[in-house]
């Protein structure tokens, strides 16, 4: 199996490598990004060739290794809600526009493509939980623009669906529902309020700032931890018996469902059980979702999956339970702390 992994540094690709590395002697990993941070030794693996670039820099490299390729993931993607309000441009113009060029590469040379959608192209739709064939795809008014972002992804895909109704591309939809778990973000470092809500929440801890709650944290989420969304995208990968040709998965964990505010609180508990965090200073409190984010954003109160479809095609079901999620997640982050 040859595959080229395009955001390879990225959350999902990290750890998808190095699931790969420890059970897929025979495969061989193509990969690109602009960075190495979060692939450490990986990269030095016989099994990877990685090029460190820009993907919107690299269209005839990225061609030349789409034709080499058994399967395409294109993961690279903006992802930070703080992103979408702040610079929607860029976030269309990488997750629509350069991602496009990929599809199409995959459809002019017949190849088979692994695509991230995501959840938030649902929107603010009621039709809980989700369903991947028949739940509406709502979205706010233009001048709330951190819609930008689902709707970039909506269309592309769309785009996709429409190649493979034709007979022109072999598709995979992934649509994940909150994954966590190592690498999702540097929470070490001392950044402001640009990273996903798991990595924003255990990084103001481990800086001792305050944990701010857009509306007061009611909105509710389905967690998945990485290991179970590997499980399913390696299933996805393998394609037994065609099992995911042509398919949109959700890809989530329906009963790990908490509120943001429980969230913020069973983080902020467990990583009070180090020594060295016992007496941290953080506190919760709630803010507006101008003052955060700025103006342009709007929130979805509740996020649940239907993944019926993953555990009938797939045979697929999410095993780690919620609280074993935080805990292992923050073991992670911690056996990484940088020396004082």
């Amino acid at each position: 199996m040859k595959l080229l992994i395009l955001g390879a540094n990225g959350f999902i690709g990290t750890n998808l490598i190095e699931h790969i590395l420890a059970n897929k002697p025979d495969w061989h990993i193509t990969a690109l990004d602009m960075s190495t941070d979060k692939l450490g030794t990986m990269i030095d693996s016989p099994q990877v060739t990685f090029v460190q670039a820009d993907m919107r820099h690299s269209r005839q490299w990225i061609e030349e290794q789409v034709e080499e390729a058994d399967v395409v993931l294109p993961l690279v993607a903006i992802a930070t809600p703080a992103t979408y309000v702040s610079d929607p441009i860029s976030v269309f113009e990488l997750d629509f526009e350069a991602n496009l060029a990929v599809v199409r590469d995959c459809v002019k040379l017949k190849k088979r493509l692994i695509f991230p959608s995501t959840s938030e192209v649902y929107g603010m739709s009621d039709d809980l939980p989700y369903d991947e064939e028949e739940s509406r795809l709502v979205t706010g008014p233009i001048h709330k623009q951190r819609w930008i972002y689902s709707c970039s992804k909506q269309m592309m895909d769309r785009v996709i669906y429409a190649y493979g109704a034709r007979g022109d591309l072999n598709f995979t939809l992934i649509r994940p529902f909150n994954w966590m778990g190592p690498r999702l973000d540097n929470v070490w470092s001392n950044k402001g309020t640009s990273s996903r809500v798991v990595s924003q929440f255990l990084s103001d801890i481990f800086h001792g700032r305050d944990i701010q709650l857009v509306g007061g944290g009611e909105q509710k989420r389905c967690f998945l931890y990485i290991d179970d969304a590997i499980d399913a995208l390696m299933r996805i990968i393998e394609n037994k018996m065609g099992c995911a040709d042509g398919q949109i998965f959700n890809i989530g964990h329906p009963g790990n469902e908490a509120s943001i505010r429980e969230l913020a609180e069973s983080l902020l508990s467990t990583v009070k059980t180090y020594p060295e965090y016992k007496n941290v200073t953080t506190q919760i409190r709630t803010t507006t979702a101008d003052a955060y984010y700025g103006k342009g954003y709007q929130d979805v109160g509740k996020r649940v999956p239907s993944i019926k479809k993953a555990e009938s095609q797939l045979g697929w079901k999410p095993t780690t339970d919620l609280m074993t999620s935080y805990r292992k997640t923050v073991e992670y982050y911690m056996s990484i702390k940088p020396a004082a």
